[in-house]
């Protein structure tokens, strides 16, 4: 496969994926990426770890410049702690052993992604930018038969305990069409390549 590849089977995501649980709540806090406009996730709730802190009032030309890092005073790629990181450190040794897996330089966006069965976040790309800085990982914390991750021509099943890395430059979707809700953490690490 060209878009994907399997860098672990097996891993033990039940202490997260209970302490997910025993905190509901943390799905509604942060809603940025659900109500993007015009975003692929409209379907999805997300539990924010680490991302860059939200950007607003902006011009088009200042917009433009933060998308290329020229920004001054702005770093876009400088992704931040937030309190669900904390709240849910069982993510954390997870993500620790993947940056060490990798031999990851920094460490940017960490977000567990929830679609409900017959769910789905919409066909896209992710920004130039963002692809050429990062590399993309997914460590899937709960997965059926039938949640279906696709990336350009190729798919493969999203299957609880599989940590692989996928090329999000490229047109991708999920689609759950599984019984169960569909969760995965997402991982963005910058590598030596």
């Amino acid at each position: 496969m060209r878009n994907f590849h399997l860098l672990a089977s097996g891993v033990d995501v039940n202490p997260l994926v209970l302490a997910i649980k025993r905190r509901p709540e943390l799905w509604k806090e942060d809603t940025f990426l659900r109500h993007y406009p015009q975003g692929p996730f409209g379907e999805t709730e997300t539990i924010m770890l680490r991302f860059p802190e939200k950007v607003e009032g902006l011009t088009e030309e200042q917009i433009e410049l933060y998308k290329q890092n020229q920004l001054a005073g702005y770093d876009q790629y400088e992704a931040v702690d937030y309190p669900a990181y904390k709240l849910l450190h069982e993510a954390r040794p997870i993500v620790m052993n993947l940056m060490a897996r990798v031999a990851g330089e920094r460490l940017g966006r960490v977000m567990i992604n929830k679609i409900i069965p017959g769910g789905r976040i919409f066909a896209h790309a992710d920004t130039p930018e963002q692809t050429r800085y990062y590399t993309r990982f997914h460590v899937v914390l709960q997965g059926l038969p039938g949640a279906i991750l696709k990336c350009g021509d190729e798919q493969i099943s999203m299957t609880t305990g599989d940590c692989f890395w996928f090329d999000n430059s490229q047109i991708h979707e999920v689609v759950n069409n599984s019984a169960s809700d569909r969760i995965s953490m997402v991982v963005d690490i910058r590598t030596s390549r």
